[in-house]
């Protein structure tokens, strides 16, 4: 989209790949911050999504970033902050888990005095190389297979950030995920069989806790159309 781009990763083998695509690459651990983090923090906007619960870490990255350029943040946060109420959840409800690791490091991002982050709740990924067929090859049972999923395409992650950015969306939380809510036994059969593998097998373990994640805000703040809304639509390729 014409932007420059610096992009972190914790792998050295991956330099040669981002550099080939445009991007300046940082070697960037959130667990042992390097020396040269400022010299990576020279953005208009900051988007954190790594797979990291280190509380210590994220306090330490608060500091750097108000020691920065950074005056914007996406944070890519999850649904897993919110607990299994088996009703609807909508991001002013207050049904977060307080000892969660996520939502501690929500708060430490949107406490750095010199910046606003607008956190996204991401429900699972899929699409692309996460293909929900493949989920549960080789044996792995699927639990709970009368539980909702709350599930988000690539797609949609990526545009709804985008969004955010180009509308200049603010402080704000906002839920990410597909409109529909199937049971896992009828998405990840769906899913399987799609490319034709087995359906996996199901555990029952008595009753199903679930949470279905409403993302009506996303859709209102930003007049946001979810390319892919309905997660029994969606094609899935088989692995080459």
């Amino acid at each position: 989209m014409g932007h420059n781009i610096i992009e972190s990763t914790t792998s050295k083998h991956r330099l040669p790949e981002l550099t080939s695509i445009g991007v300046t690459p940082f070697i960037i651990d959130i667990g042992s911050l390097p020396d040269t983090v400022q010299e990576f923090l020279q953005a208009d906007v900051l988007i954190i999504n790594i797979p990291s619960k280190n509380i210590d870490g994220f306090r330490l990255l608060a500091r750097e970033i108000e020691k920065s350029t950074i005056r914007k943040i996406v944070y890519v946060s999850s649904t897993s902050v919110y607990d299994n109420t088996n009703t609807i959840i909508a991001e002013s409800d207050g049904l977060e888990s307080a000892q969660n690791p996520l939502l501690i490091i929500e708060h430490l991002l949107n406490k750095c005095s010199t910046t606003k982050t607008t956190t996204v709740r991401f429900g699972s990924l899929i699409g692309y190389s996460r293909n929900p067929g493949n989920f549960f090859r080789k044996g792995r049972k699927v639990q709970h297979p009368d539980s909702r999923v709350n599930l988000i395409h690539r797609d949609d992650g990526i545009a709804i950030i985008s969004h955010i950015i180009e509308q200049e969306v603010w402080g704000e939380i906002f839920n990410c995920c597909a409109d529909t809510h199937p049971t896992k036994r009828e998405f990840y059969t769906q899913a399987a069989t799609s490319i034709g593998e087995p359906a996996p097998e199901f555990v029952l373990t008595g009753t199903s806790p679930y949470k279905i994640i409403s993302n009506q805000k996303v859709k209102q703040c930003l007049k946001y159309r979810f390319p892919h809304p309905d997660l029994m639509k969606i094609q899935f390729e088989a692995a080459t």
